[in-house]
């Protein structure tokens, strides 16, 4: 009777999808290209917090983190062929390059390595995918501009980490909400590295040369710095989509107390990192149900709800959200067709 139990409780398990292997002994490496910018402190304080209590509870042996020097494909290429040699069991791995790294990337593969790529996702078909809609997320944007900017007018574009995936989707849904929105024509792109201090810089350079501006789309991290380039130029002041980062959203509420200033603000939670992180636990501890590209939403704020949000973001910081074993096994499953 006892081992009918026990049969019955392991195909029960079987069939649900709940995963059987030990992942104790496991060595997870997060390869990370960049860490200039709040975004990134960000998520590397949210992948910290959830690793750090993962190795203390024998979830995994090991989960640790190694940022690159530069933001070069071929340096974060050569630190994985590192992890490689290091005997790691996963890599997350947050990439320079959609497609250069799919080398380096196949190799990891090919030693029986899982790689789960998050933020900058990688395009070798061996790896997993957390990915967020950032094309739908610049497509947005312009969609949230017309509503505050109903007649159209003249936009400044400011892009991110140029070369990578994220850069790229949001640029290219952006460039479709214009086509949607022909009231609307981008006049101006700087690179801002999704940074405020370098968003600014490049702003100022920019503005002179720039008719007038009743926007400015972007991708997170910018916003108050080209507030305050706009502002040292006497510039009138733009709508600026904003990228959930506590100097932005304390801006824009300071600038809706003066005169019900109006915007939207929209990016990944850092803490995406940790879902990263869980799906790799998850593929070590045997599950064969998880889909190689896992959506998840990004997050937002309106004129209605950021007020309430901000005091929850730490000065400097990003909002985001940290996830947890069980959120990550409903997001699988909720990627599962």
């Amino acid at each position: 009777m006892k081992k009918l139990l026990v049969l019955g409780a392991f195909a029960a398990m079987l069939a649900s999808g709940t995963a059987l292997a030990d992942t104790s002994g496991k060595k997870i490496a997060f390869s990370n290209n960049y860490a200039g910018n709040s975004w990134r402190q960000a998520m590397l304080d949210s992948y910290g917090i959830v690793t750090k209590k993962a190795v203390e509870d024998k979830v995994v042996a090991a989960a640790d983190v190694f940022t690159t020097a530069d933001k070069e494909v071929p340096t974060q290429a050569a630190q994985v062929q590192n992890l490689i040699l290091q005997g790691y069991d996963a890599i997350v791995i947050n990439a320079a390059s959609p497609d250069a790294l799919n080398g380096a990337i196949k190799q990891a593969c090919d030693a029986n390595i899982v790689v789960v790529s998050f933020d900058g996702i990688v395009t070798e078909p061996c790896a997993y995918r957390v990915v967020v809609d950032f094309k739908d997320m610049g497509k947005q944007e312009v969609e949230q501009m017309a509503k505050f900017q109903p007649k159209g007018g003249n936009l400044l574009e400011i892009r991110g980490l140029a070369g990578t995936s994220i850069d790229d989707a949001i640029h290219a849904g952006i460039l479709e909400g214009v086509a949607a929105h022909p009231e609307f024509k981008i006049v101006g792109s700087v690179t801002g590295d999704w940074d405020q201090t370098t968003a600014q810089k490049a702003v100022a350079t920019i503005l002179p040369s720039l008719p007038d501006v009743v926007g400015i789309v972007d991708q997170g991290g910018d916003g108050y710095g080209a507030a305050q380039a706009f502002a040292a130029a006497g510039k009138p002041r733009p709508t600026i989509i904003m990228g959930n980062r506590q100097d932005e959203l304390k801006w824009w509420k300071e600038q809706k107390e003066k005169d019900g200033y109006k915007t939207w603000s929209a990016s990944i939670a850092p803490g995406v990192s940790t879902l990263a992180f869980w799906v790799a636990q998850q593929v070590l501890d045997g599950r064969k149900d998880i889909p190689h590209d896992l959506l998840v939403p990004y997050l937002a704020f309106t004129q209605d709800d950021f007020e309430a949000a901000l005091p929850k973001i730490k000065e400097g910081g990003v909002a985001t959200h940290e996830y947890t074993q069980e959120e990550a096994i409903a997001a699988i499953k909720a990627n599962i067709k």
